[in-house]
């Protein structure tokens, strides 16, 4: 087993030790070099912003919240060590998962007509991993890959984020997943992908494959919905890491429902169930109308009492979140001037992840959520560099009058972009 972060994959004990995965990391996509990740102690851009190409241009004189951070939802280890002394966890958060080369569209079209795609990565649990290591947050993927060219490439592209792939192993027979899709929302109807994962190193997960040093010394373990529909085996695996235990890291599942992977019939009861025994949920109001049949926050919250924390994410709208022992919260999603639909749902886990990791309020969760959606949405690709963290901070803790107001257009991440709050 190699230094976590150092893009070597272990080899799998009983098939060999498969190709290496010191490949480069490529000019385009995600696979920017790791130096442009955010530092562990969090991004230190000046706290005196002010405003995008676009939004408005008022003054940055927002009232801290009084509010004490809530205790419902915390995380293991949260503000348990004392000042100066070592952390509890050796890792923030493991995601567990397949992710796959994806190839994204030159131009706007059906896939016929796109005469030339650019190769990137894709993947809900890894994209996660990824976001969270960007914002300084200690993470580990786990999965498989193929020994092929593109488990180099993947391999080497989310390590250069900052993830520690020690537990990704390589399988000999099996090969790395591909996609490719449109550059339409995939909730519109005329949005085309075409997934090339069957029989995919990823598949072949099962309890039997995991090792638990893979899980080992971690504040949270975030799963989704795509990982169980991949093969039994990986829904057995997923099943297991979702029953109730005593010692467990807080289990977040992102519902991720995804129709052309499930048989009509056992979609709906297995991923409530699935749901059922994670500590964080997060599930789209449209994905649960469409897997569940539930209509509206209030009726998926009826169906899933377990989780002490479920957040209903509402699109544009914003999102609600229900916390046990707590009234329900519902906070708007700031304007955004979207570049492509694609990659928001696995940012705003990661925002609310790295909020939750630092025992912030609910609402301030939720607000983080939006604000690295907004990241994900004004770039192409599934994956943007998060907003300097004291400037998320500053734009969460607006008041709601100037955070109704708030308007972000592309690069408002950036180190020489200032965002106005209004």
């Amino acid at each position: 087993m190699t230094a976590p972060g150092t893009g070597a994959a272990t080899a799998e004990p009983t098939t060999g030790t498969g190709a290496p995965a010191s490949a480069a990391a490529p000019t385009t996509g995600p696979g920017a070099p790791a130096s442009a990740a955010a530092p562990t102690t969090g991004p230190g851009a000046p706290a005196s912003a002010a405003a995008p190409t676009t939004g408005p241009g008022a003054s940055a004189s927002a009232a801290a919240p009084t509010a004490a951070a809530s205790e419902v939802g915390t995380v293991p280890g949260t503000g348990a060590a004392a000042a100066g002394s070592p952390p509890p966890y050796g890792t923030d958060v493991v995601c567990l998962g397949e992710s796959m080369v994806t190839f994204l569209p030159s131009r706007p079209g059906r896939l016929a007509e796109v005469p030339s795609f650019t190769r990137t990565i894709g993947g809900a649990e890894s994209n996660v991993a990824c976001a969270l290591a960007a914002a300084g947050h200690r993470t580990r993927w786990v999965s498989r890959v193929g020994a092929d060219g593109f488990g180099d490439h993947l391999v080497a592209a989310i390590a250069a984020y900052g993830v520690d792939t020690s537990a990704v192993r390589r399988d000999p027979v099996r090969p790395t997943g591909i996609y490719f899709r449109t550059a339409t929302d995939r909730a519109s109807g005329t949005h085309e992908v075409l997934y090339y994962r069957t029989g995919s190193a990823a598949s072949a997960m099962s309890p039997d494959t995991l090792r638990p040093a893979d899980l080992a010394d971690t504040r949270v373990l975030h799963l989704s919905g795509i990982t169980a529909a991949l093969s039994s085996g990986c829904l057995a695996l997923t099943r297991a890491l979702t029953a109730r235990r005593p010692g467990r890291p807080l289990v977040s599942f992102d519902v991720n429902h995804r129709p052309g992977l499930w048989p009509e019939p056992t979609r709906a009861g297995v991923l409530l169930d699935l749901a059922r025994g994670a500590d964080l949920v997060f599930v789209g109001e449209d994905e649960a109308a469409d897997a569940f049949a539930l209509h509206g926050p209030g009726a998926i919250r009826a169906a899933l009492p377990e989780p002490e924390v479920l957040v209903v994410k509402r699109g544009a709208d914003g999102a609600v979140v229900y916390a046990v022992g707590a009234d329900p919260v519902e906070v708007p999603a700031p304007r955004v001037d979207v570049v492509a639909p694609v990659g928001a749902g696995d940012a705003f886990a990661a925002g609310f992840l790295s909020a939750t990791l630092r025992g912030l309020p609910l609402r301030a969760r939720v607000r983080h959520g939006h604000l690295a959606a907004a990241a994900a949405l004004t770039v192409p690709g599934d994956l943007a560099p998060p907003p300097p963290r004291d400037r998320a901070d500053r734009l969460a803790d607006l008041d709601d009058a100037a955070w109704g107001r708030l308007h972000l257009g592309p690069g408002w991440t950036g180190e020489d972009q200032e965002v106005a709050t209004p």
